[in-house]
Formats: structure tokens, sequence, C-alpha cells
């Protein structure tokens, strides 16, 4: 069973669709959220889910208060189960579900996002997410905060500048990597300047 852990959706059941998705674990699902927290990367924030799936960590997002979020998937039904599980924890208006591949979403989106994940099916070859990486860094606010979920045999994701990893961690078979885009990298690579790094 899949759900909601925490905030003001928790306990909520969350359809999931029969196959070609893989929904993160709840244990990791957990782990992740009290990083992000400790981060401070959801409260207020702004989430774009890529590889949405039943758009857990999406909508796990707006039920710890994320202002609202953008949810993709090159799969209708996932949408549809998104939709739904949107519906079913009371986000209907704070989360959209669009039918897309990540690089074509990415491709024509207007907007910046403040967290955003990257959880893509394993058969997803590593430098199909490098190329996602790439393309969603002109979306990114500054101090924006990107995770990536892959097998921990896969290499870890090639994160270009301005992103910088904060974190790596592994649990089982799944490793999650945490990048930032710190607002002195973004403001000087827009300015020209030179980069002097903060801390979170």
């Amino acid at each position: 069973m899949t759900r909601i852990i925490a905030g003001s959706a928790g306990g909520r059941k969350l359809l999931v669709p029969p196959s070609g998705t893989r929904p993160t674990a709840e244990r990791v699902r957990e782990a992740l959220f009290s990083r992000l927290e400790h981060y401070d990367a959801v409260v207020g924030a702004t989430v774009l889910d890529l590889y949405a799936g039943s758009g857990a960590l999406a909508l796990e997002s707006l039920s710890r208060g994320a202002h609202r979020a953008e949810l993709v998937d090159i799969s209708r039904r996932a949408i549809d189960l998104c939709n739904q599980n949107a519906r079913n924890c009371g986000f209907r208006g704070q989360a959209r579900a669009t039918c897309a591949s990540a690089d074509n979403y990415l491709a024509g989106a207007n907007q910046k996002f403040d967290l955003v994940f990257i959880d893509p099916p394993y058969d997803i070859s590593n430098s199909e997410v490098d190329g996602t990486v790439a393309a969603l860094i002109p979306h990114l606010r500054p101090a924006a905060v990107v995770v990536v979920e892959r097998r921990k045999k896969d290499p870890a994701p090639t994160w270009l500048l301005p992103l910088a990893e904060l974190s790596q961690k592994t649990y089982g078979d799944t490793s999650v990597y945490i990048a930032d885009m710190p607002a002195q990298k973004y403001e000087n690579q827009a300015g020209g300047t030179e980069a002097t790094p903060n801390c979170r």
C-alpha cells in the first residue's frame, strides 16, 4: 500500500499504476522528506514531479506545506491516477498533471520551480537522466533543490553548474541524490561574477 506519510493528508491511501512505475518505498520517502524539511525546501515551494507515477512525491510535498505542484508522466493511466489521488487528498486546486515525456514538458515549460523530483523507471538510461537535469536548469529558481532517485549500482547524476550536490544516501537498492542551486551561484552565473558558495 502507498500512502501519504505526514501533513494535512497524512494517512491517505494513493492509487498506484499496475505496471510501468516504481513507487518510492515509504521508508525512503520518509527519510527523504525529513532531509528536505531540514533544508527548508518544502513549505511554500512550487514543485515539479517528473516521472510522477502515482504522484506520491508531489502530493507528499503538498501535504507538508508546498504551495503547488506540477506532475508529469508519459503514461496516460498514471496521469489519470495522479488526478484521482490529488482529488482524494484534497489538492485538486494545487496539483496539475500533464501527460508528456520529461524532456518534452521541459522544452515547453514557461515557469520556474523550487523543488524538483526526478524519479525515473530504472530502465531509463543514465545519459537520459543527465540530459533531463541539464534541461531543467533554466527552470529552477535561486536556491532550488533537485532530487534524483536511481539504483545503487547506477552512477551519480552529473550536476552541471550552478547545481551542487548536497547529499547522497543509499537505502537498500535505492540511491537518492540531492543538489541545490545556491542563490549566490545562480546570480553570479547570470551576472558573470565570481561565485561564492553558500551553505544551508
